[in-house]
């Protein structure tokens, strides 16, 4: 006789983290295991986060599912075709198996440079036979010229750009068993380089502050004052919701605020855009003017490598370049800490060295003593007093007789 679901052992269920690993890998959202399970959203994001589990019959479900997942074959990331499209998706950039999303969310153009969350990156940083050097040289082949794209975007500076790139993998590589580990290594690179290419610092630098010429192109320069002029939360924000193809609550992520904020910025960024190009305007549809947009942003982005009237191309230079400036400037900065560590002993024990070992109290200050009498004593001679003294001492017994005094 078999036994009953409600008196049956307990499921075995993975870690939280796996559970979430597992429904990522196979690009399904909260919403539909939600559905296929018969429970809400929240439910399953409980689930995912560890702080419920389910029971009884739920938790067979739920088992049962993630185990189908664990034995299906990983589907391959998609890849971005030069043109914009992607494939299994429509040409205006709306996902056909999603018909419920907003037809003005675009797909990702070709300044992206990871599959959207959900897939699987960790073939970026993961595999058996690569080492750390390797797994880093991966990354920064595939992910380095289209971030190249987007810090130029953001800052309508080649060299600013550049350096951006090259700053963000020198400290991905400072911190790669971190970045190793994340579960996204593209985005953590991509936060860091959006990061220092919109430092507030930069304007304090001359060679910052020095304009680059703009492109030639009256359609190109346009787009780029207009991106220019807008706030820099609200340049990121657009590009990486138009531009990259993040969705909503993504975006806001990387950018460290919340939905809502995140979506009154969107909107105010394509109202100005549109506002400075009045062809964005004219289309059609929402999903005409998201791809005519992309469009354009993908023309301007190609400005970041090509040769300008003033400059030559910007290159990025090898990983492996990276990768020994990362360890050489590590290395100063190391030995710095070591010499200003050893200068503070050094103080320190001259310091205890040269102290004094008790306690002197300092002197007090002078003060005026008042109530001293004055200075008394005889008074000087006259000259007629000094006269009478030297002739009473000359003769002394001038005197009468019985003054003089007599020896016996």
């Amino acid at each position: 006789m078999t036994q009953s679901t409600e008196t049956a052992p307990a499921a075995r269920l993975p870690s939280p983290k796996e559970r979430r690993r597992l429904r990522e890998a196979r690009s399904l959202t909260q919403e539909q295991l939600a559905a296929a399970l018969g429970v809400t959203r929240e439910t399953i994001k409980a689930w995912e986060s560890g702080r419920v589990n389910p029971k009884r019959r739920k938790r067979a479900a739920y088992a049962k599912l993630l185990a189908s997942l664990k034995d299906e074959p990983t589907p391959a990331p998609q890849a971005t075709v030069p043109g914009g499209d992607v494939p299994g998706r429509s040409p205006q950039g709306v996902e056909r198996n999603h018909p419920e999303r907003d037809n003005a969310v675009p797909e990702r153009s070709t300044t992206e440079e990871t599959p959207r969350r959900g897939t699987d990156p960790d073939a970026l940083a993961k595999g058996p036979a690569l080492t750390p050097a390797q797994a880093f040289d991966a990354l920064y082949a595939h992910s380095a010229p289209a971030l190249l794209s987007q810090a130029y975007l953001l800052t309508g500076n080649r060299r600013l750009a550049r350096e951006s790139v090259e700053y963000a993998f020198r400290l991905a590589w400072q911190r790669w068993p971190a970045v190793a580990t994340d579960r996204d290594p593209p985005s953590w690179v991509r936060a860091a380089a959006y990061e220092y290419a919109l430092s507030p610092w930069h304007r304090l630098r001359r060679a910052r502050n020095r304009p680059e010429r703009p492109p030639t192109d009256r359609d190109r320069r346009v787009l780029l004052q207009a991106l220019l002029d807008l706030p820099p939360i609200h340049r990121r924000t657009l590009l990486l919701y138009d531009g990259l193809g993040l969705d909503l609550p993504d975006t806001a992520a990387e950018t460290e605020a919340s939905t809502r904020a995140a979506a009154n910025r969107l909107l105010n960024a394509r109202a100005a855009i549109t506002k400075r190009l009045p062809e964005l305007a004219d289309a059609g549809t929402p999903a005409e003017q998201t791809a005519l947009f992309q469009e354009r942003l993908s023309k301007l982005a190609e400005c970041a490598t090509a040769p300008a009237a003033n400059a030559p191309a910007v290159k990025l230079p090898p990983a492996g370049a990276v990768r020994t400036g990362s360890e050489r400037k590590t290395r100063f900065w190391t030995r710095a800490a070591l010499f200003f560590t050893a200068m503070i002993v050094s103080a320190t024990g001259f310091t205890l060295v040269t102290a004094p070992t008790r306690y002197e109290p300092p002197r007090a200050p002078g003060e005026p003593v008042g109530g001293v009498p004055v200075r008394g004593g005889p008074q000087p001679l006259t000259p007629e007093d000094e006269e009478l003294r030297d002739m009473l001492h000359s003769a002394p017994i001038t005197g009468p007789a019985r003054l003089v005094p007599q020896t016996r």
